[in-house]
């Protein structure tokens, strides 16, 4: 018996976004999408539409990981929001052993942000998200005495996005830990 078509569908977009996120929409060929889901190229597009079918569905996985972790963290009470905060910035610095260097979402950004409306929407809602999560923990630091209660939580959140899409920037050109781990730590004396 083989396994479930649901299942197969997820590994395979599970190793598409793998291949998105490394080679970028435009160079990841059909090709070696085939390569890295293990489906042949009939199995491909009988399961999904197009190569950009698959693409959105990779990026849609991407971001309901990603994003759905950080603002699991940012509500977690039981550490300080300093912690939460240091915590995402480490994730740039540190990204999973098996991780392409850099983002998918910062990657796709620039490849599709000025092209493509319906993508940069997509990321345009998932970057509110994000947005409004690390906002939400920066005025509850600011209630504790952990931030500046004097400082614009609008703006922090901001630059915490924007200091984490630099050290994946940053990573993705090759700079080593120690360049990445620097950035973090001066984005945390920011706060």
């Amino acid at each position: 018996m083989g396994r479930p078509r649901k299942f197969e569908e997820e590994r395979a977009v599970e190793a598409a976004m793998r291949a998105f996120w490394a080679d970028g929409y435009e160079a990841t060929s059909t090709q070696a999408l085939c390569e890295a889901t293990g489906l042949g190229r009939s199995s491909i597009y009988n399961t999904f539409a197009s190569k950009r079918d698959l693409f959105v569905k990779a990026l849609t996985h991407y971001m309901d990981d990603r994003t759905g972790r950080l603002v699991r963290l940012m509500e977690d009470g039981e550490r300080s929001v300093r912690e939460r905060l240091r915590t995402v910035l480490e994730w740039a610095v540190a990204s999973g052993e098996d991780d392409p260097a850099g983002c998918l979402l910062v990657n796709s950004t620039i490849e599709f942000g000025p092209h493509d409306a319906d993508i940069a929407e997509r990321l345009g809602r998932d970057r509110l998200r994000r947005f409004a999560a690390l906002k939400a923990a920066i005025e509850e630091g600011m209630r504790t005495g952990e931030i500046d209660a004097g400082k614009d939580a609008d703006a922090l959140a901001h630059f915490v996005i924007s200091a984490v899409s630099g050290i994946q920037v940053v990573a993705r050109g090759g700079a080593d830990r120690r360049t990445l781990q620097g950035i973090a730590d001066t984005a945390m004396d920011s706060l």
